[in-house]
């Protein structure tokens, strides 16, 4: 614990206090933060404008990283009949219908996300309690729940991230590893923020987009700039 406390002090010597960085400033700092042994996620929590209490403000999406997110992803895929074979050969990581919602129903939740076939979606509620407050729940909003399960999986496996607003207004995505050097990781934050931007409600009033950090797995947040970005 003591190396972990000398990592982060020496971290947060190098940031400027009340400093806004550019993407370009930001991505390039996290690299020179004291690293632990293993590869860090690099995070970004993006403050918004909104009241997610508010059905048409609950800001949500998918946006597909150009380096991926850098973590091996476990899909799993209601469906049936020859579709089970779509998915498995897409790289779904379990496939099935009935069986894989008992299996859920009896604990089971060692997948990071999944798809469905729109006709499984009467059977998939009855999991909605367990997959919900979790984020895995299939929503056709974000193209999940599709006829295409070998598309939809393909697209998750190969670094698409699905975003959602949370209660306080705060959206949260890993957006890739610090092994990734600044230049991917600023692609793959330009990307997403750009994702972002497109979904803002009509609804929303004042400022949209209010405050961007990034952060590493064990280390201090760091302040980016937000105005470029505001369009």
């Amino acid at each position: 614990m003591a190396n972990v406390g000398k990592r982060y002090k020496k971290a947060v010597a190098l940031l400027e206090e009340g400093k806004l960085y550019s993407l370009t400033e930001a991505t390039e700092l996290l690299a020179k933060f004291p690293a632990p042994k293993f590869d860090q996620t690099v995070d970004v929590a993006i403050q918004l404008g909104v009241d997610p209490r508010k059905a048409e403000e609950n800001v949500r999406g998918t946006v597909s990283l150009p380096h991926g997110t850098g973590k091996t992803l476990r899909v799993v895929a209601f469906c049936k009949g020859d579709k089970v074979k779509e998915a498995e050969a897409a790289g779904a990581d379990f496939a099935g219908s009935d069986e894989l919602v008992a299996k859920i129903q009896g604990g089971w939740l060692d997948f990071d996300a999944a798809v469905a076939t729109p006709d499984m979606m009467v059977a998939v509620s009855k999991v909605g309690k367990l997959l919900g407050p979790r984020g895995l729940m299939p929503n056709p909003k974000v193209g999940t729940v599709t006829f295409d399960v070998g598309k939809a999986i393909t697209a998750i496996k190969a670094g698409r991230v699905e975003y959602r607003v949370e209660k306080a207004g705060i959206l949260q995505v890993g957006a890739g590893k610090v092994s990734f050097g600044a230049k991917k990781l600023e692609e793959n934050l330009s990307m997403l923020i750009d994702s972002v931007m497109k979904a803002k409600p009509r609804t929303s009033k004042g400022v949209y987009l209010q405050a961007i950090y990034l952060s590493t797995t064990m280390g201090p947040s760091v302040a980016v700039n937000p105005v470029p970005y505001r369009g």
